[in-house]
């Protein structure tokens, strides 16, 4: 077990200060900590600390299985950040943080995340997982919680990171060609004007995507497929359709979807605004159908979805599942989305 010891100066590398050392200089220069407490003493610290006076120092002396909290929180560091994840060498009180390499998108593995915080000694914050961050953001921070930490703690954290792969990683965000598909007797006969295009392209562009083409088609099973088939052949690497997901019998875009070969994921999902949205593939490229809601509402589940496809995520039954627990917009008078709870439940 660590224990406090007299000892000079000159044998104190590597040895711990217990205490503060104050540094006071002429002329009111100067006048505060020169070294903190829990400071590692270096060979560079000897003739700064011969200066003060100190020619014997009360230090803290470390046994072979303990680790001191800036080295702990360094390798703790190491095991939890993941790609596109970076931390300076700077320590501060045990305590390091992390920053994105880019924007992208913040993916957080949860449950090791709660093993690793389960430990007691350790810890690790993050910002909710699926959070677009950009360049420099801090995204997460973790330190070794006692000055001296057992180094079984930290291998035990290590291993837990190395279990899961990463702790935390951001997703860079891909520039998608997008295929815009709207559905509708009443827009295609010229009854109503559309009003799905504008919003989505706006939320598109936001994202760093571009809409490559538009096509409009009647609720029929035969042409939305065949719209489906011509937006592929545009070169679109995601197709969003709207329009034509509720349970009226005349919608029928979910049975177009299906007839032009893609396989549906998830019809329906656990989200207010946005209960009938679906999530399906054709050949690996996402077709996501985007339910009335998003006509009315500012935020929708479509915006929890996207930066997820956007950054090369499959998207299936579970990962819709998940997103119950705070996935219930109260509809605020001035939307503040993303810095309110919506959508970060898990």
């Amino acid at each position: 077990m660590a224990h406090v010891k007299k000892i000079k100066v000159e044998e104190a590398v590597g040895t711990i200060i217990v205490h503060d050392i104050t540094e006071v200089r002429l002329n009111r220069e100067f006048k505060g900590r020169a070294f903190k407490k829990g400071h590692k003493i270096t060979s560079e610290d000897i003739p700064a600390l011969l200066r003060l006076g100190k020619e014997n120092l009360y230090v803290l002396e470390i046994d072979d299985d303990e680790l001191h909290e800036n080295d702990a929180a360094v390798r703790l560091a190491r095991g939890i950040a993941g790609k596109g994840i970076y931390f300076t060498d700077e320590v501060s009180e045990g305590k390091i943080t992390f920053y994105a390499r880019y924007d992208g998108l913040l993916q957080v593995e949860s449950d090791a995340l709660e093993q690793l915080n389960l430990l007691g000694e350790v810890m690790c914050a993050t910002r909710h997982t699926n959070t677009l961050v950009k360049k420099n953001d801090m995204v997460a921070g973790t330190r070794a919680i006692p000055l001296i930490i057992k180094t079984r703690v930290v291998e035990e954290a290590e291993r837990i990171c190395a279990q899961a792969g990463t702790i935390i990683q951001a997703l860079p965000l891909q520039s998608l060609k997008v295929g815009l598909l709207i559905t509708g007797n009443e827009v295609y006969k010229g009854r109503i004007q559309d009003g799905f295009e504008p919003i989505i392209r706006k939320k598109i562009k936001k994202i760093g995507c571009q809409v490559i083409k538009v096509i409009i088609a009647p609720d029929d099973e035969e042409m939305i497929a065949d719209s489906i088939r011509d937006l592929l052949d545009a070169g679109a690497q995601v197709i969003i359709t709207t329009g034509g997901m509720s349970v009226d019998p005349d919608d029928v875009t979910r049975q177009g979807i299906k007839k032009a070969g893609a396989k549906i994921e998830a019809y329906g999902s656990p989200v207010l605004p946005g209960a009938m949205f679906l999530v399906s593939y054709i050949n690996g490229i996402p077709i996501l159908g985007v339910p009335a809601a998003a006509l009315y509402y500012t935020i929708t589940i479509f915006d929890l979805i996207l930066p997820r496809i956007v950054a090369g995520e499959r998207i299936g039954r579970a990962e819709i599942a998940k997103l119950g627990h705070g996935g219930f917009c109260i509809d605020c008078r001035k939307c503040i989305y993303p810095l309110c709870y919506f959508g970060k439940g898990s």
